[in-house]
């Protein structure tokens, strides 16, 4: 999974190159992201969990960020909101490869279960994103998911240090 962020964070590297963003290297980025969150809500973190015997400690602050990364790509790309993905995955991805992090503790619990968990992450099918929606209704919705994640859209430039 960790790979897959390598991966995911060449295709936004990328897609940013060219001004404005090069939409179908995003889409790529967004298609490839979506299928990440879902493989980890739909697969790993249940897995953790039964295995755990309870939710993850970091299961809450994963899925609060996974509801404001989704939010995120709903409208067209602009320079603020690739901003704020850039901000926000880079704490979400620290979470989750550090060495108490998501992706460690898996390996600890889920080590016996690990080939079939494995073979499923592969099997599971490539998300299938709409066409982005910059209706009025999307950027008031999206500063909701990110305040409720404790984040908020940033501005190129000035929230550089962020």
């Amino acid at each position: 999974m960790a790979a897959d962020h390598r991966r995911l964070e060449a295709l936004l590297d990328t897609a940013e190159r060219d001004e404005p963003v090069d939409l179908a290297c995003y889409g790529e980025f967004r298609d490839g992201l979506l299928r990440h969150i879902g493989i980890e809500e739909k697969l790993l973190l249940p897995a953790a969990r039964a295995a755990h015997g309870s939710a993850l400690a970091v299961a809450a602050r994963l899925r609060l960020d996974h509801g404001a990364l989704a939010a995120l790509l709903v409208p067209t790309p602009t320079p603020s909101i690739v901003a704020t993905l850039r901000h926000i995955l880079t704490r979400h991805n620290a979470i989750e490869e550090g060495a108490d992090g998501l992706y460690a503790t898996c390996d600890r619990l889920l080590a016996t279960a690990a080939p079939s968990l494995v073979a499923q992450m592969d099997a599971y099918p490539p998300a299938r994103s709409s066409p982005h929606n910059d209706s009025s209704e999307v950027m008031p919705a999206v500063a909701r998911a990110l305040e409720r994640a404790g984040y908020r859209l940033l501005t190129p430039g000035r929230d550089a240090a962020s």
